[in-house]
C-alpha cells in the first residue's frame, strides 16, 4: 500500500489546523506544514523500484539527484507563494539531511542554508518564532507519518526520523489507534476531532495488479 508524500504533507496540514493547545499557529506555519512535500508530488507520480530491497523506494532511499532537485523546484514555488513557509520547509529539510555525505544532499543543504540567511533578512519581524514553528512542522509531520505507516491493530512505533516521539512546549504527544479508523492523540491537542482522507495505492512487483482507494480516517484527542 503506497501513500503519496504530498497527502501524507496534506494529513499534516489537516492535524495542524486543528490544533487547539495555548499555541495557535499562524496562517504561513499552516501552509509550510501543508506544503512542505510539495516536492514529492511529482515524483510520486511514478513508482521507482527498489531492485536491492524488492519494493518500491520510499521516502527514506529514494535516490538523492532527483529528490533533491524535486524539493529545490518546490522551495522555489513556496517562495514566491509565502517566504516564511518557504523557509520554515527549507529548514526542515535541511535538518532531515544534516550529517548526510550524499554529495547532491550536501549541495542541496548548502544552497537551502544561503535561502535561508536570504529569507530571514525579508522576514526579520517574524524570526523569533522560526525555531518554535519548525518544531510545530516537526510534530505535526511525525504524526502524520504515524498515520500513514501504522496499520491499525498493529504494535505501534514511532517513525524514522522521530524515534523518539513527539513533543512541544515540553510536552509529550501520543498517538495510539483506538478502532481501525480513528486515531487518539494524547493529551488532547485538538479545537475538536477531524477527519482526513488518504489516497493510495496497492501495486505489485509488475503493476499489473494496480488499485487505488481511500482512506477515511478520523483524528480525535
Amino acid at each position: 500500500m503506497l501513500i503519496g508524500q504530498h497527502d501524507h504533507g496534506l494529513a499534516a496540514g489537516e492535524i495542524a489546523r486543528h490544533w487547539g493547545r495555548e499555541f495557535r499557529p499562524s496562517s504561513s506555519t499552516v501552509y509550510a506544514v501543508t506544503q512542505h512535500d510539495l516536492g514529492w508530488r511529482e515524483l510520486d507520480e511514478s513508482v521507482l523500484w527498489n531492485e536491492e530491497t524488492d519494493r518500491p523506494h520510499d521516502f527514506l532511499d529514494y535516490p538523492a539527484e532527483p529528490k533533491v532537485r524535486a524539493f529545490a523546484a518546490a522551495l522555489d514555488l513556496l517562495e514566491e507563494r509565502d517566504p516564511y513557509a518557504a523557509c520554515l520547509s527549507s529548514m526542515h529539510y535541511a535538518t532531515l539531511m544534516q550529517g548526510s555525505e550524499k554529495e547532491a544532499e550536501v549541495r542541496f543543504r548548502e544552497a537551502e542554508i544561503r535561502r535561508q540567511h536570504r529569507l530571514k533578512g525579508d522576514i526579520a519581524k517574524r524570526f523569533e518564532d522560526l525555531d518554535h514553528d519548525l518544531r510545530f512542522l516537526k510534530l505535526c509531520d511525525g504524526l502524520s507519518l504515524f498515520l500513514c505507516l501504522n496499520e491499525p491493530g498493529q504494535q505501534a512505533s514511532y517513525p524514522a526520523p522521530y524515534p523518539d516521539g513527539f513533543a512541544l512546549d515540553g510536552e509529550e504527544y501520543v498517538p495510539e489507534w483506538i478502532d481501525e479508523r480513528t486515531l487518539r492523540v494524547r493529551p488532547d491537542p485538538f479545537s475538536r476531532p477531524f477527519g482526513v482522507e488518504l489516497p493510495y495505492r496497492l501495486i505489485g512487483r509488475e503493476d499489473g495488479g494496480r488499485r487505488e482507494g481511500r482512506l477515511e480516517l478520523r483524528i480525535s484527542g
